[in-house]
């Protein structure tokens, strides 16, 4: 799961998760991809 990943990839899963959904609304479609919860991802709080 997404959550799970976050979690390997040394990211706090509901932290992730929440940051995502309040970028998710203005964010471009062609980047959805740079929301995974993969090594690199910064929070943008």
């Amino acid at each position: 799961s997404l959550l799970e990943t976050a979690k390997r990839n040394g990211l706090e899963p509901h932290a992730w998760l929440t940051d995502v959904l309040t970028r998710l609304p203005e964010w471009p479609e062609d980047r959805l991809a740079e929301l995974l919860p993969l090594e690199g991802f910064t929070f943008s709080g």
